[in-house]
């Protein structure tokens, strides 16, 4: 077992490296955040361990948790998904560590309703919303997708062949398809914040928001 860090007042403990652990915890440290990760798999112990900071051990073990001073992080993600039980007591363990932020992945409905019951702050379902967001982009001109709260959803998107050559003030997007054009990014050039006078080309990339139904409309049109 190793010894506690020394600060964790801005650390990020993960706990499980399958896909959705490891992608986490390697992007994290990526951003800067100091990371502790967790892993009981001897086979993905190996694989991590020239790249993570990483322990050996059982997180579903309190005794383990307190070895490793969980209770002094301020966010911990559990990316055990496949064992429920497992899940289940590594988010209890936390929660009752008063570990204050705790995001925990979930395969279904059903599991995260349980972490949130249980104490979870946060419940993720990667799986479901990698579905719903590339089911978006494959459905029309979206490249990327980000639904917010409440219907509100941000993309980025090829312009219809409408807007073509003509600026925003022009072709009145808002007042004909009740969306808003955040930014324009022509190719090669820096991203701009829109204006009316906002020129759009063919090959350029927009960055706009609004409700979900009519961004859904405006990314449909030819």
């Amino acid at each position: 077992m190793a010894e506690k860090a020394e600060s964790k007042d801005s650390g990020v403990l993960v706990i499980g490296l399958g896909r959705f652990g490891s992608a986490m915890a390697a992007t994290l440290e990526k951003l800067g955040r100091e990371v502790l990760a967790v892993e009981k798999d001897p086979a993905l112990v190996q694989q991590w361990s020239t790249r993570l900071p990483l322990v050996e051990a059982d997180a579903t073990n309190p005794e383990a948790l307190e070895q490793l001073g969980a209770e002094e992080f301020p966010v911990a993600v559990v990316g055990v998904g496949t064992s429920l039980e497992a899940s289940v007591l590594i988010t209890g363990n936390l929660v009752d560590m008063e570990v204050p932020q705790i995001w925990a992945k979930a395969i279904s409905a059903e599991h995260g309703r349980i972490l949130r019951r249980i104490g979870a702050t946060h419940v993720v379902y990667p799986e479901y919303d990698a579905g719903q967001r590339v089911a978006h982009m494959v459905s029309g001109k979206m490249l990327d997708y980000i639904e917010m709260e409440d219907g509100f959803t941000i993309v980025k998107m090829r312009p219809p062949r409408e807007t073509h050559g003509f600026t925003l003030g022009q072709s009145k997007v808002r007042e004909r398809y009740g969306i808003t054009v955040i930014g324009v990014k022509p190719p090669g050039e820096p991203f701009e914040y829109a204006t009316e006078d906002t020129l759009v080309g063919a090959d350029d990339l927009l960055i706009v928001s609004g409700d979900t139904n009519l961004l859904e409309r405006f990314a449909h049109r030819p």
